[in-house]
C-alpha cells in the first residue's frame, strides 16, 4: 500500500516577504487505492459510522494535520 501522506517542494521566490515553507505535505484518501469494493468489508457499527462518517472501515481516514502532536505526546 501507498503511504497516505505525500509531499513536494513547492517554488520558493527570492522575492518572497514572507519565509517560505520549503516542505509541503497533503493526504490521499484511501479510495485512491482500491479499485474495487470486495465484497465482505469489515463494517463499523451504526453509531460508529455515524461518528467516523463511512460504514467501512478501510475506507476511514481520520485527519491530522502535520502541526498536530501525536496521541502518544504528552508535554509533561
Amino acid at each position: 500500500m501507498s503511504s497516505w501522506y505525500k509531499s513536494y517542494n513547492p517554488y520558493v521566490s527570492p522575492f518572497d516577504p514572507c519565509p517560505p515553507i520549503r516542505v509541503k505535505t497533503y493526504s490521499t484518501p484511501p479510495n485512491l487505492y482500491m479499485g474495487f469494493q470486495p465484497p465482505n468489508l469489515p463494517q463499523f457499527t451504526p453509531k460508529e459510522a455515524i461518528r467516523t462518517g463511512t460504514l467501512w472501515k478501510a475506507f476511514y481516514d481520520p485527519y491530522y494535520s502535520p502541526y498536530e502532536r501525536t496521541k502518544g505526546d504528552v508535554p509533561e
